[in-house]
């Protein structure tokens, strides 16, 4: 029985960022279980602790706003929770915020819509440049576009995955780019497809998701918020 839940925004940094995403759900049960938190667990033969990430964050990619829903079989503080976790985890998954959120709202992985990132490419290209082929990008209707996937060609319009491209800073070789690129299940943007995209010829010696944006208008947060219920 579920009485709480929980949403942990959380950072995976260098040290982890090579995990995959499942052993990320992995390390998450077992902290969760060795911090004695109490979990909810769903029914049926083989019962699971109700846990959800808000979207898979690709291998390599560090991140400072990670997204996590804990469900409860009984209420716990945000402050108890952050205390007894915190002594389970790597420093480099710190958890940075914990805050209640209502049962009846729909999963966080539903109402995931984007995600901002910060990429560092190498580049000599000046500053004019890059900004010309950040506005021809944003300025393009389609851009059709085809990677390969283990043995399947995908092949797509990345200029739909892309909402929005700034420069944040350029120099010393290095060019900072700020992406806010598309996060659903219609589809989700790579930070180094986009790179590709606007010319640069090295692939991004970083890449870093700062935060996650939901889709906060949905009939359901809009009641939730109206009349407080906790569903």
């Amino acid at each position: 029985m579920k009485v709480q839940r929980l949403r942990v925004t959380f950072c995976r940094g260098e040290e982890v960022k090579y995990i995959t995403h499942l052993d990320l759900m992995r390390f998450w049960e077992r902290a969760l279980r060795r911090a004695a938190i109490p979990l909810a667990y769903s029914e049926g033969y083989s019962p699971s602790p109700r846990i959800s990430l808000a979207a898979p964050l690709p291998v390599g990619v560090t991140s400072s706003g990670e997204l996590m829903d804990v469900y409860l079989s009984q209420r716990v503080t945000p402050y108890d929770f952050i205390k007894a976790v915190s002594q389970q985890i790597p420093v480099s998954m710190a958890i940075r915020e914990v805050r209640e959120v209502g049962l009846g709202l729909p999963s966080l992985q539903s109402q995931v819509r984007w995600s901002e990132y910060q990429v560092d490419v190498p580049s000599e290209r000046s500053g004019e440049e890059v900004q010309e082929a950040l506005a021809q990008l944003l300025a393009t209707e389609s851009l059709p576009w085809q990677h390969q996937r283990d043995k399947e060609m995908r092949r797509y319009d990345l200029r739909a995955l892309v909402h929005d491209l700034w420069l944040e800073s350029v120099g010393d070789g290095l060019c900072s780019l700020g992406m806010r690129l598309r996060t659903d299940s219609q589809g989700s943007g790579r930070a180094e497809q986009v790179a590709a995209a606007l010319g640069f010829s090295e692939p991004p010696l970083r890449i870093h998701r700062r935060r996650l944006i939901l889709e906060e208008t949905s009939p359901a947060v809009q009641a939730w918020r109206r009349h407080g219920q906790p569903g």
